[in-house]
C-alpha cells in the first residue's frame, strides 16, 4: 500500500500559476506510473494527468492539455503538477493518484488504488 500526501494549491486569479505536490511513501514509487484527478463541486472526480515510472511518457486530459506538467523526482519520492494560465473552470479539488497495479497508468478513478486527502485550487475570475 501507498501513502500519499499532497501539499500546494491555494488561491491564484485567472491567468495566474500554481503547483501542487504529492509525496509518497510506504512502496516502490519508481516502479509505478502515477496521476492527478480533479472533483469540482457537483461534479464527479476526473483525469487530469499521468506520467510513467520514469517520467518520459506523460498523458494529458485535453482541457489541461498545454497548460499543465506534469513532473515527478524518484530520488524524492514525489510527484508535481505545474499549472498555467489558470481558469476557473480548474476550479477543484487536486488529487494525487497511485494505480491499482505495477504497470497502470491511472488515467480514469477505477484504475486508481491510493488517493492522496486532496488539496484545494481556486482560481478566481
Amino acid at each position: 500500500q501507498v501513502q500519499l500526501v499532497e501539499s500546494g494549491g491555494g488561491l491564484v486569479q485567472a491567468g495566474g500559476s500554481l503547483s501542487v505536490s504529492c509525496a509518497a511513501s510506504g512502496r516502490a514509487f519508481s516502479s509505478y506510473g502515477m496521476g492527478w484527478f480533479r472533483q469540482a463541486p457537483g461534479k464527479e472526480r476526473e483525469f487530469v494527468a499521468a506520467i510513467n515510472w520514469n517520467g518520459v511518457n506523460t498523458y494529458y486530459a485535453d482541457s489541461v492539455k498545454g497548460r499543465f506538467t506534469i513532473s515527478r523526482n524518484n530520488a524524492k519520492n514525489t510527484m508535481s503538477l505545474q499549472m498555467n494560465s489558470l481558469k476557473p473552470e480548474d476550479t477543484a479539488v487536486y488529487y494525487c493518484a497511485a494505480p491499482r497495479g505495477r504497470f497502470v497508468i491511472p488515467t480514469s478513478p477505477p484504475m486508481v488504488g491510493s488517493w492522496g486527502q486532496g488539496t484545494q485550487v481556486t482560481v478566481s475570475s
